[in-house]
């Protein structure tokens, strides 16, 4: 049987290791999916530098529209980046019949409605688990290991770069503008990193695995996004001293009154396990009715971690492209005409428990006048340390955990407590997951 013929769009440091991995394991690979799997053309602007990676292994072209359109490939793989020139080549290898595998997160976050209907209207497959959390399979995890469960949540580190640089903050105590200037110099972070530190890379990967977990269209314009550049080096310490360790988290939560899409800085108990990955490592944990709570942990980036997850996608094509269309795994693991439309949760109606961290001057009354403003919102207190002044200081932190309270609550409670003669400045506030609750 001929093998089947791959167009590569795009060979940077992922393609480079696609390439490099089905050359190395091409006998292995063969004995899984039944037929050879070998790259026929490479489309990069960088002719020479592709020429190099490939050899004489495989035809190198500028034109990646060429490759779409050519009739002997039967998968593109799209690793090219961004929202318009992807989303055109896509399109057009969709209507040209090809099957597409794609790492990209934020074309699919953003268009993936439309990619997925125009795929399931030429009767080809879209396969992108290299999209989220790098070589960990949790996309064939939510679609197919865990086709039993409904699920009630999931929350994962999904962004290696934040993850780094808030471990590296917490052992070294170092600031967070220090540590992102280490991240940058080691590789881990762009030259621009506000997708990363800001949550927009992790959102975007979050809005695939809600969509996944619940049976609801791609969503992230409606996800609520906050980032870790405003986290402190006091604020991890005091964490640490209660028992928590603060990670930069994307939860999805299925509740009563709608889907929570959320990513943001997180206490979680130390004891946790997802509490205890470090560095650009991710783990995602998932909770579901039957199985219960599941981690998945590994190398959420890199280029053969990525590519691992890229060359499982061209397996998986490769059985099943002979299948009725209608009898593959969905898109987004439901029916297509199965999909919910239950709501996304507004950040205000979401139920979690809180961090608060307040500077106050130390004087008689002010923790009185604190506790006071919260009963008023129905905030009950978990537990709270109130630091002594330095010596020659005014000034005192009092840091308080609360229990499970409403969003809008906190965001009330916190406006009248700044409004106060005796804090000083802005409350910190920093949500909270015991992440063994519901």
């Amino acid at each position: 049987m001929n093998p089947i013929k791959v167009g590569l769009l795009g060979i940077g440091t992922v393609g480079g290791g696609v390439f490099r991995v089905l050359r190395r394991n091409q006998e292995e690979i063969l004995r899984r999916a039944g037929r050879g799997i070998e790259i026929a053309v490479v489309a990069d602007k960088a002719v020479d530098r592709a020429r190099e990676i490939v050899g004489d292994a495989a035809q190198v072209t500028d034109d990646a529209f060429s490759v779409v359109r050519d009739p002997s490939i039967d998968i593109v793989i799209e690793l090219i980046g961004g929202y318009t020139v992807a989303k055109d080549l896509i399109l057009a290898a969709i209507e040209n019949g090809k099957h597409v595998v794609t790492a990209n997160k934020a074309l699919l976050a953003t268009h993936g409605n439309e990619i997925f209907a125009a795929a399931r209207a030429k009767g080809v497959m879209v396969a992108f688990e290299a999209a989220v959390a790098g070589g960990i399979p949790i996309i064939k995890a939510l679609r197919e290991g865990l086709t039993a469960n409904r699920i009630e949540w999931v929350a994962g580190i999904i962004n290696g770069t934040s993850n780094f640089i808030l471990s590296e903050m917490r052992d070294k105590g170092a600031a967070f503008d220090t540590v992102l200037q280490e991240a940058q110099r080691l590789g881990y972070a762009e030259a621009d990193p506000t997708f990363d530190i800001e949550g927009i890379d992790a959102a975007h990967k979050l809005t695939i695995m809600a969509a996944i977990a619940f049976g609801i269209p791609m969503q992230f314009d409606r996800a609520y996004t906050e980032g870790i550049a405003r986290l402190t080096r006091e604020d991890i310490r005091y964490a640490e001293q209660l028992g928590y360790r603060i990670k930069l988290l994307g939860i999805t939560r299925r509740t009563a009154k709608g889907i929570e899409l959320r990513v943001h800085p997180t206490l979680i108990p130390a004891r946790r396990l997802i509490a205890n990955v470090e560095g650009v490592m991710n783990a995602v944990l998932v909770k579901g009715d039957a199985v219960g709570a599941t981690l998945y942990y590994g190398a959420g980036a890199g280029a053969e971690p990525t590519a691992s997850a890229v060359v499982a996608d061209l397996v998986d094509i490769t059985r099943m492209q002979t299948s009725d269309p209608e009898n593959r795994v969905p898109h987004l693991a439901f029916q297509p005409d199965q999909l919910s439309d239950f709501p996304i949760l507004p950040m205000e109606d979401v139920e979690t428990a809180y961090y608060l961290r307040l500077r106050v001057y130390d004087r008689p009354g002010v923790l009185a006048d604190i506790t006071r403003i919260l009963a008023d919102h129905t905030i009950s207190i978990d537990a709270m340390v109130q630091k002594e002044p330095a010596e020659g200081e005014e000034h005192a932190d009092i840091v308080m955990l609360t229990h499970l309270t409403v969003e809008k609550h906190v965001n009330a409670a916190i406006a009248r407590m700044e409004a106060l003669p005796s804090v000083s400045g802005k409350v910190t506030r920093i949500r909270l997951e015991e992440l063994g609750r519901h």
